[in-house]
């Protein structure tokens, strides 16, 4: 396959763009262009993506990929609230409504889902019980989640609409990760040795190689609802209730972004510590 192909494939397939830049001698200005290119896609939520120094005159190929959501709670949140908990100054939001609950007893978990306006995407939170011990509890949950329990714990059929009083906190979080550690131990190891790639299916030769992989994503959360810009058998006992319940996350826990209909998860995070900056 030429490179002309397979930027005809990536174009029908994936609406990606191809942009010539002069890496030989211009590589700052056109890492400048790129972080531009990504603060435009991200609402200007993710900055330099690109950091100086990762970029030279042997750059051949930059692959980018920005993503970008806002979503609306369907119940609106009441406005914040400055409460300490553990030591550090936490905005909690608070709303008392009916929404798709359910206890899961074997990891001592509570599971909660948020529809977003027009129900066709919802946040499901996962907030493991009070501190016992040392460990927040979020370990044993990450430990224990896989997405065939991921499925069955938040399947339709074991999550009732359930009177709850939830309280969350008000944040806003950024992680930046190399992802070329992470791919690496995943085995992925040929991409980037220059001697072992092989991606003569984009270019047609063998000059290719995989130089750097960054990933870097902001997620805000407040009372109208979340942005998330980016640039993976038991038997159980459900609780079941008709009674009032008190879902309260001032503690770690783990959130989902998901399509409603398939529970397809677009993006997900971890929120252990907050921002001590009240806003």
């Amino acid at each position: 396959m030429c490179f002309q192909e397979f930027l005809k494939q990536t174009s029908s397939c994936y609406n990606a763009e191809l942009e010539s830049v002069d890496f030989r001698n211009k590589y700052e200005e056109a890492r400048i262009k790129i972080n531009s290119w990504v603060e435009k896609q991200t609402q200007d939520k993710i900055k330099d993506l690109v950091e100086e120094g990762i970029l030279n005159n042997i750059t051949t190929l930059v692959l980018v990929n920005a993503i970008y959501f806002k979503g609306t709670w369907e119940q609106q949140i009441l406005k914040s609230w400055s409460e300490k908990k553990d030591k550090k100054p936490v905005m909690m939001m608070r709303q008392d409504a009916k929404f798709p609950y359910v206890e899961i007893p074997e990891i001592d978990c509570q599971i909660l889902e948020m529809p977003y306006e027009g129900k066709e995407l919802n946040m499901l939170i996962f907030l493991p019980r009070e501190i016992l011990d040392d460990s927040t509890g979020l370990e044993r949950l990450e430990k224990l989640l896989t997405y065939e329990k991921f499925m069955e714990w938040t399947s339709p059929e074991k999550m009732d609409l359930t009177k709850v009083d939830v309280c969350l906190p008000r944040f806003q979080m950024e992680e930046k990760h190399n992802l070329k550690k992470v791919l690496t131990r995943m085995g992925m190891v040929d991409a980037f040795d220059d001697r072992k790639c092989n991606f003569s299916g984009m270019s047609g030769t063998q000059d290719l190689f995989l130089f750097e992989a960054t990933h870097k994503s902001v997620v805000e959360m407040n009372e109208e609802g979340i942005e998330v810009a980016a640039a993976t058998e038991a038997s159980f006992c459900y609780l079941r209730t008709t009674a009032k319940q008190y879902f309260t996350a001032d503690h770690p826990f783990l959130f989902f972004n998901c399509h409603n209909l398939n529970r397809n998860i677009l993006f997900t995070g971890r929120f252990c510590s907050p921002c001590v900056r009240i806003s």
